[in-house]
């Protein structure tokens, strides 16, 4: 029974081994895998700063300078038609759209009121020049009676009492005359301002123009006493019209009468239309802290294409630059990143200290302009970005002209860098 015991003993042995070398083999492999970890970790691969820029070529090109605004398009001339009178509107012969001259009628108030009131002054000024008439007669009585008595007296015909009796009857006379002339005058006023305010119940146009709106209709009552009613709106001539734009305060220096400018509307998309500034006004207009000024351009609109109240997005041409030299605006705002060490190793534990030689990257600074206005560009040239200082001129938004500095056609100036390599 002993050797039998032997055996069992001698096969548990062996089966004990056969399970340890496993567990070995995993340990041996964590440990190298960990310990060729650290050895990339503390042995970095150098950051290729080659190859990551993001270049554009300097080239020659022509620069147009815009300054770009909104506004309306309005007629040169819009007319306000009201009446001077109250009254009641008995004909309105025009409707929107229609054409009119100069005099033509649009609309009519009833008269019977005036036609009364002007007979009443005709009647008026005639009695006045009856009056007139008898002050004649009665003065030239008057007068003839008073030379008669100054003949009397010389030869002491009559007393100087007589005398004196003509003489005041004539100037009593004479004043008779003078007022009744006076009366006459303002008989003649009266009815002509009558007949002014019967004319005026005639509504008529006062220039050559287009209807554009019409507020009033047949048998409205018109009350001026109350307010000026608005009873059309004329055009006189949509084939010339204004498109009015404000400016901002930060452009306004750039534009001036003169510059020519295109426009689009929404109605004509993909149609450009031309313009050219005729004033720039100089009372400023404020709107929640912005300052504007107001642009007045001259359009032909002969085709009658653009109507009245639309609104236009304008391009205002301040500045041209045939075959300048020029660069990308995005080559005057990059700067290439700072590269820095992480040397605070408190500030990351155990992994700070592990990895404290990793480079990383800090944001560059702003490239602006020097003390003599000049700017930064960076160019590259055998692999490596090179600074080179430019002065700038000219800029349409997207790319700047260069009127000085050691770029030439075609050098590749950096517009941009890959942080991600």
């Amino acid at each position: 029974m002993a050797p039998k015991k032997l055996d069992i003993q001698s096969i548990a042995s062996k089966k004990s081994t056969h399970r340890r070398w496993p567990r070995l083999l995993l340990w041996t492999g964590a440990l190298i895998a960990v310990g060729f970890g650290l050895w990339l970790w503390l042995n970095p691969a150098p950051v290729a700063l080659d190859n990551i820029y993001t270049t554009e070529p300097a080239q020659n090109a022509d620069i147009l300078v815009n300054v770009t605004s909104t506004g309306t398009i309005e007629p040169t001339n819009l007319v306000e038609i009201t009446s001077e009178l109250s009254g009641t509107v008995t004909s309105v012969d025009v409707d929107f759209n229609d054409g009119v001259l100069a005099g033509q009628i649009l609309a009519r108030l009833n008269t019977d009121k005036l036609e009364a009131i002007v007979e009443q002054s005709r009647a008026a000024l005639a009695a006045r020049e009856a009056r007139i008439v008898e002050a004649e007669v009665s003065y030239e009585e008057m007068r003839k009676q008073y030379e008669r008595a100054i003949r009397l007296e010389s030869t002491d015909a009559i007393s100087i009492e007589q005398l004196s009796a003509a003489q005041t009857a004539f100037q009593r006379a004479t004043a008779s005359l003078k007022v009744a002339e006076a009366d006459l005058r303002v008989a003649k006023a009266s009815l002509g301002v009558d007949e002014a305010n019967l004319a005026k119940a005639c509504i008529c146009s006062p220039v050559d123009g287009v209807v554009l709106n019409r507020n009033v209709d047949v048998g409205q009552i018109v009350s001026v006493a109350i307010q000026t009613p608005s009873l059309f709106t004329l055009a006189e001539d949509l084939r010339t019209m204004e498109l009015h734009v404000d400016i901002d305060e930060a452009d306004i220096g750039k534009v001036a009468p003169g510059n020519p400018a295109t426009f689009t509307v929404e109605a004509f998309e993909g149609r450009s239309f031309t313009a050219t500034i005729s004033q720039v006004r100089l009372s400023p207009q404020t709107i929640n802290g912005v300052v504007t000024y107001r642009a007045i351009l001259l359009i032909d609109n002969s085709d009658l294409l653009l109507f009245p109240g639309m609104t236009a997005t304008a391009e205002i041409l301040v500045q041209s630059v045939e075959n300048a030299l020029a660069i990308p605006n995005a080559a005057l705002r990059f700067a290439p990143p700072l590269i820095a060490r992480t040397d605070d190793e408190s500030s990351f534990g155990l992994l700070g200290m592990l990895f404290s030689n990793a480079p990383s990257f800090e944001p560059s600074a702003r490239n602006l302009p020097d003390a003599e206005g000049r700017r930064t560009v960076w160019v590259l040239r055998n692999e490596e970005a090179v600074a080179v200082l430019v002065r700038t001129g000219a800029s349409d938004g997207i790319v700047t002209q260069i009127v000085e500095g050691g770029i030439a056609a075609d050098d590749n100036v950096i517009v941009d860098m890959d942080m991600g390599q």
